[in-house]
């Protein structure tokens, strides 16, 4: 338990650097003298970061030992931090943040692949989940409070104090934290040969189609509640605060569920967020239901979430670390998409309310593809495990 808090706060650390952005990014552009557009790239650059050089820097450091690995994937966060709180231009900013990017989505990769392998198979969802809780309480806390120390000390003092806080993973991690065994270890060419293989490739197109949807609302939740929910702008914060609260207990339950029936549970938590989406449509236009909807796709959008990295991870047996960072470059594809159409669809003539609608048909496809897939299997993970070792 020792260990796995260790991790949790790593990944807490490094993943609100990624979140806390957008608190400061007017007072980035202010001081560096740039537009908020134009510093909305670091939140661009760092999602590219994520998606292609996660994977990549994963693989090329498939061999190396999994402590010593991550000790120097926390220092490079440090310092990505460091000279992100010291940067003179902006150019040196975005620099920063893109390699701070690379290092995140590997060292996440790594924790989870830590903490599951240190309990019993049936309990793969429920260690995702509880390591996932560092990144909701980043969400929920780590954000907020980056900002307000933002606002009271200046943007730098924010990148500086979540500098000094992967310092202190640093040490606990190497403090607590055993070397992996030789037998753990593996190449970039057997990882990259693991991902061609058709149950992993479906796991991870699963995390992609089965986010879109709920990713969508996400990020369009503004004008959702202001235009259409009747809700000030000023009640906002409040709002995502019930969504990030909504998205921690679902993390956490969904993580449980799935460990218990995996091939009843999965499905069903992607049936019963795809009709809560729908059932956003319908009170679209309420400002007491819409609360409700907030704190429901909150719950279910995180819930799915954990078996969904359980099942990559049982899939790529062989290549769990590089499969977790496939899957998180998924994810922000999926992030990528959702803003992409869900800002062609607010942008029409019928408003964003259809972004509903179309949310829950992405993420009926996703259910349909998890169907598609356990149907037939009596414990689905473990046998597309024996598939993927053979």
């Amino acid at each position: 338990m020792l260990r796995l808090a260790i991790l949790m706060f790593c990944v807490f650390s490094i993943t609100t650097g990624e979140f806390v952005v957008a608190g400061i990014l007017p007072a980035v552009a202010s001081d560096l003298q740039v537009t908020v557009g134009t510093a909305g790239l670091l939140v661009t650059a760092y999602a590219v970061g994520m998606i292609i050089g996660g994977p990549l820097l994963t693989a090329l450091t498939a061999g190396i030992d999994r402590k010593r690995l991550m000790l120097a994937l926390l220092a490079v966060a440090a310092a990505g931090n460091a000279v992100s709180a010291l940067a003179p231009d902006f150019a040196l900013l975005l620099a920063a943040r893109v390699v701070t990017a690379l290092v995140t989505s590997t060292f996440f990769a790594q924790a989870i692949v830590t903490a599951v392998t240190s309990a019993p198979p049936e309990r793969a969802g429920t260690m995702v989940a509880r390591l996932a809780f560092g990144m909701n309480v980043a969400m929920i806390l780590g954000a907020p409070i980056g900002t307000q120390i933002g606002s009271q000390w200046g943007w730098r003092a924010t990148f500086a104090v979540i500098a000094v806080a992967c310092l202190i993973g640093l040490g606990l991690v190497g403090w607590q934290l055993a070397p992996s065994s030789e037998e753990s270890r593996t190449s970039a060419i057997s990882e990259l040969r693991t991902l061609r293989r058709r149950p992993v490739l479906l796991a991870l197109a699963i995390t992609a189609v089965g986010n879109v949807g709920v990713l969508m609302v996400f990020s369009y939740l503004a004008p959702l509640l202001t235009d259409l929910g009747g809700h000030p702008a000023a009640r906002l914060p409040i709002l995502l605060l019930a969504y990030g609260i909504g998205a921690t207990i679902g993390n956490l339950v969904g993580g449980t569920l799935y460990d218990r029936n995996p091939r009843l549970y999965q499905p069903l938590l992607l049936g019963l967020l795809a009709a809560t989406l729908v059932g956003s449509w319908f009170v679209a236009t309420s400002e007491t239901f819409t609360v409700a909807a907030v704190v429901a796709i909150g719950l279910l959008g995180f819930a799915i979430i954990p078996g969904m990295q359980a099942r990559v991870m049982a899939t790529a047996a062989e290549a769990p670390t590089l499969a977790m960072a496939v899957n998180a470059s998924g994810y922000q594809v999926a992030a990528a998409c959702a803003g992409l159409f869900g800002g062609l669809i607010a942008d029409s003539t019928a408003g964003p309310r259809p972004i509903y609608l179309v949310a829950a048909a992405l993420t009926t496809c996703g259910l349909l593809l998890t169907v598609l897939i356990t149907r037939g299997r009596r414990t689905p993970d473990r046998e597309d495990a024996a598939a993927t070792a053979k």
